[in-house]
C-alpha cells in the first residue's frame, strides 16, 4: 500500500523495526491497550541527490527538443516539482501549426484523461468533510444512476466506479459521445451495457468514471463545473483550469490539438469536445496550473501550507485498490490502478503514481511523480498521442535516477502507440470492394426510419442516386453517406475519437424486396448496433 506523507512519517520508526536487511524479524506482541497500527512498508531511501536533479534539469530541453525533432511534434510544455519547489517550467513549439503564438508556461492544453486525478481529488475533498465514504453506494446519492445489473446498480460505490471495476466494458457510452448526445443521455442510457463480473474484472471506463464524479456533484448539490471550481481550482490557485470546454476555447493562448497526417506532417482539423466525460476526460489547464496540482498531490493535500485536502482522504486515491491485469510473466511486476491514478513499483522499489491522457483527435498528456523523491514531471503536449509526453518524463526521472538515458524512451513508447494504433484498424477493410461485387438493390428499398433503443433513430434516405444515413441527437444528427460495397452492404466513414475509417451498414432484406433491419457494425459494440425498421 502506498501511504501519504502523513502516515508514512508516524510509520518510520515501526519500518526500522520491523524490517532488517527487508527481512521480517518478531516483534513483541501488543498489550490491548496499545493501538494497533497498519502494516508497515519497507522504505526505499531516496536515490535521487541534489546532483542527480540538477543534471536532469540541464539535459530536459535536449531531451525535449530530441523528441520534437524526431517526431515532429507542433508543441509541448514540461514541468518539474522537487521537494515542493518548482525547478523547471518551460514552453516548446507552437500553439498552432503554421501561426504564430510560442507555448509557454501559461498556454491551456486539453488534459484529456489526466482529467481523471484531478477528478479523485475533488471526490477526496468531499470525503475529508463527511459528505460520503468512499466505499459508500452512490445510488442513494444520486437516485439516477443505473447499470444493466439491479445488484450492482444497488451497490456499486464511489471506490468501485472510480478504480474501474464496476463490470462496466470499455468504451461504454463512448460512440454516443462521439455522436454529439449530452451527459444526461449518455448516463441515462449505459444500463443497456451489458456488465462483466462486479469488482472482479477491470474496465478503464469513461462514462463510469464520469457517473462517479456525477453523483459525488449531485451529493454535494452543485454541478460538476461548479464543484471543481469552489473546492479544488479556487482553493488551489489554478487560475487557467476548468472542465468547461468553452472556457478552454476562450483563451487565446491555448494549445490547439493536431493530428498527424500519413506523411508525417500534422495539422489542427479537428476540436474535440469533451464535456459529456468532464470527470474522466473533460479538463483543460496551464502547465502552471498543473504544476500547483502535482504539489498538492506531492503534499498529501496541502499546499502553500494550506490544507485542501484531507490527506487520509486523498491517500486512497494514490493506493492500489485493482489489479488491472496479471503479469504476463514471473520477470514483470503487476500494475495498479486507485482511484484516478495508476500505481507501479519500479526496477529499485520506488512506488510511482501516475496517469497519461489521450485524444486521438489530437492530444497526449502525461503527469508522474516519485513520492518516495519528492519528485513530480508534468508533460503537456498538442498533438495525437505517440509517446512523447511519457518518454519526456521517463527520460528525466532516468537521466536523474542513473546520470543518463540507459533507454531510447522515445522509441520505446513510440512502438506501442504505434501498435496500439494499428489493432484499432476495421476487421473488414471497407476501402476494397469485392472483385465483382453484387449491385445494390433500388435505393428506396433500404429507405425509411429504423429504431434502437440505445442510439434512437436511424433515417435513411434515397435521393435520386445517393443513399445516407442521419443519426445523433434530435434536432442535429450526423449525416453520413453510403458507398456502395457489395450487395445490401454499404460503406460509411466513421467520425470522432474512436473513428477508424470506413465502416459497414448492412442491411437485411426480407421477401418483400424492402429491408427490415440494418447492422452498423461500428456501432455494434456489445450488440447494440442494430436498428430495426419502424
Amino acid at each position: 500500500m502506498i501511504t501519504s506523507g502523513t502516515r508514512e512519517e508516524k510509520m518510520r520508526p515501526f519500518a526500522a523495526a520491523l524490517f532488517v536487511g527487508a527481512v521480517l524479524v518478531a516483534t513483541p506482541a501488543l498489550s490491548q491497550d496499545q493501538a494497533l497500527l497498519p502494516a508497515p512498508v519497507a522504505p526505499v531511501p531516496p536515490l535521487i541527490d541534489q546532483a542527480g536533479l540538477d543534471k536532469a534539469v540541464k539535459a530536459l530541453d535536449g531531451i525535449v527538443t530530441d523528441a520534437m525533432e524526431r517526431t515532429g511534434l507542433p508543441g509541448l510544455a514540461v514541468g518539474v516539482v522537487y521537494k515542493d519547489k518548482v525547478v523547471y517550467a518551460k514552453g516548446f513549439g507552437l500553439r498552432e501549426v503554421g501561426k504564430p503564438g510560442a507555448i509557454d508556461a501559461d498556454t491551456v492544453f486539453m488534459l484529456a484523461s489526466v482529467s481523471k486525478p484531478i477528478a479523485s481529488t475533488i471526490v477526496a475533498r468531499l470525503v475529508g468533510e463527511g459528505v460520503f465514504a468512499w466505499d459508500d453506494p452512490v445510488k442513494p446519492l444520486n437516485p439516477a444512476f443505473a447499470l444493466s445489473d439491479p445488484y450492482v446498480t444497488d451497490h456499486a460505490t464511489f471506490a468501485d466506479l472510480l478504480s474501474h471495476r464496476s463490470g462496466l466494458r470499455t468504451g461504454a457510452g463512448d460512440l454516443l459521445e462521439d455522436l454529439g448526445f449530452d451527459r444526461a443521455y449518455i448516463l441515462s442510457h449505459i444500463a443497456q451495457q451489458p456488465l462483466d463480473p462486479f469488482r472482479s474484472t477491470y474496465h478503464y471506463s469513461n462514462f463510469g468514471y464520469t457517473a462517479g464524479g456525477i453523483a459525488a456533484a449531485v451529493a454535494a448539490g452543485k454541478g460538476w463545473e461548479e464543484l471543481a471550481e469552489e473546492v479544488l481550482f479556487k482553493p488551489a490557485g489554478m487560475t487557467r483550469t476548468s472542465y468547461r470546454h468553452s472556457d478552454y476555447l476562450a483563451h487565446e493562448d491555448r494549445a490547439h490539438i493536431h493530428k498527424r497526417l500519413a506523411d508525417g506532417t500534422w495539422a489542427a482539423l479537428y476540436d474535440r469536445q469533451p464535456d459529456a466525460e468532464a470527470p474522466a476526460g473533460g479538463a483543460s489547464a496551464s502547465l502552471n496550473d498543473m504544476l500547483r496540482f502535482m504539489r498538492l498531490q506531492l503534499g498529501n493535500g496541502t499546499l502553500d501550507g494550506k490544507e485542501i485536502t484531507d490527506a487520509d482522504a486523498l491517500a486512497a486515491a494514490h493506493e492500489p485498490q485493482m489489479i488491472p491485469g496479471p503479469p504476463r510473466s514471473p520477470a514483470n511486476r503487476a500494475g495498479f490502478y486507485g482511484f484516478g491514478w495508476n500505481i507501479s513499483y519500479d526496477d529499485h522499489g520506488r512506488a510511482r503514481v501516475g496517469h497519461s491522457g489521450a485524444f486521438n483527435l489530437g492530444t497526449g498528456t502525461n503527469v508522474i511523480y516519485l513520492p518516495g523523491e519528492d519528485l513530480g514531471v508534468v508533460t503537456l503536449t498538442n498533438g495525437q498521442p505517440i509517446g512523447v509526453a511519457e518518454a519526456v518524463g521517463e527520460s528525466f526521472i532516468d537521466v536523474a535516477t542513473n546520470g543518463r538515458q540507459s533507454v531510447d524512451w522515445v522509441g520505446f513508447f513510440g512502438h506501442i502507440f504505434d501498435a496500439m494504433l494499428a489493432a484499432e484498424a476495421p476487421e473488414v477493410d471497407y476501402g476494397k470492394r469485392p472483385a465483382n461485387p453484387e449491385p445494390p438493390r433500388s435505393l428506396d428499398a433500404y429507405a425509411g426510419t429504423y429504431g434502437n433503443s440505445y442510439y434512437g433513430p436511424l433515417v435513411v434516405t434515397a435521393n435520386h442516386d445517393a443513399l445516407s444515413m442521419s443519426l445523433g441527437p434530435a434536432g442535429k444528427p450526423v449525416t453520413f453517406a453510403l458507398a456502395p460495397f457489395d450487395g445490401d452492404t454499404f460503406s460509411f466513414e466513421t467520425i470522432g475519437e474512436n473513428g477508424n475509417g470506413l465502416a459497414g451498414a448492412i442491411f437485411s432484406v426480407g421477401d418483400g424486396g424492402t429491408a427490415g433491419k440494418v447492422v452498423l457494425d461500428f456501432y455494434d459494440v456489445n450488440g447494440l448496433g442494430t436498428f430495426v425498421r419502424e
